[in-house]
């Protein structure tokens, strides 16, 4: 197990937007992990609120010049890397000046929602699918953090499964709560069954809440992962009727050799469900 691939996938990262727990751990496990002799790939959205001087963000040319179509348009896609000089670790942008150009993250100025973060999610998780595959780089897991990424369980079950970059891929999500209030685009399911996904899969988020997204996730994940400690309790539930391996809330300091221990587990097939 030692030359394990773990892709992370990441809604928010350390330093390049504030911290929170999510945040953090998206930071600190990449680079826990591959201190224990992991190969490690980082994506996360390049939100306009990040600062690319400061942070020294590069295009890679190589990788960008691909078009995703969402909802009959076609966005085009650049990628964008950085370093964490005091990890040794890359972090992946995924980047469209339409969606990410924005200074903010997810609301406006006056704390609403923006109406396209539906659009947002299905860019970035289709970005980084693509991306990786680009790079020749075959995941054994696919860890998914925060809920704009709890679309690429269902995507890589679907749609990329055969992929051969992707075929034996194990998807673990943490699960946090993090989360909006109220719903995104009452379209999203529509504009996601144009990528070939079928319509019973996405009745979960006829209306997408952010619980309505958690269950989408848990509900095709391999493996599950309690991330904060006050998640709610319908989202405790469902997460234990799945049967599936699950690692309970680790606290915010020495998870990585808890969750590093999790990933061998579910690559050997020893974990086991907690009910």
């Amino acid at each position: 197990m030692e030359k394990a691939r773990i892709l992370y996938i990441s809604q928010h990262i350390v330093p390049f937007l504030p911290a929170t727990q999510m945040s953090s751990v998206s930071r600190n496990l990449p680079q826990g992990v591959h201190e224990k002799g992991r190969e490690i790939r980082v994506f996360t959205p390049r939100f306009g609120k990040i600062n690319e001087r400061r942070h020294q963000l590069h295009e890679v040319i190589r990788l960008s010049g691909m078009n995703l179509n969402v909802d009959d348009t076609d966005h085009p896609l650049v990628i964008k890397v950085a370093s964490i000089p005091t990890a040794r670790m890359q972090v992946y942008f995924i980047d469209n000046e339409e969606y990410f150009k924005r200074k903010a993250v997810l609301h406006d100025a006056k704390d609403k929602m923006f109406e396209d973060n539906d659009e947002r999610s299905i860019f970035f998780v289709r970005g980084v699918l693509e991306t990786v595959k680009k790079l020749g780089w075959a995941p054994d897991i696919i860890h998914c953090n925060g809920w704009m990424t709890s679309l690429a369980p269902l995507y890589l079950k679907q749609v990329f499964n055969k992929d051969p970059y992707f075929a034996e891929s194990k998807v673990i999500c943490s699960i946090y709560d993090e989360g909006f209030e109220g719903s995104l685009d009452a379209r999203m399911a529509e504009k996601m069954k144009a990528d070939g996904l079928s319509e019973e899969s996405l009745e979960p988020i006829a209306t997408p809440t952010f619980d309505a997204l958690n269950n989408l996730a848990i509900a095709h994940a391999d493996g599950l992962i309690v991330g904060s400690e006050n998640i709610s309790d319908a989202t405790m539930d469902a997460m234990k009727a799945t049967g599936l391996p699950m690692l309970n809330y680790h606290g915010e300091e020495g998870y990585v050799g808890d969750i590093n221990n999790f990933y061998d587990s579910i690559l050997e097939g020893k974990a086991e469900a907690v009910s």
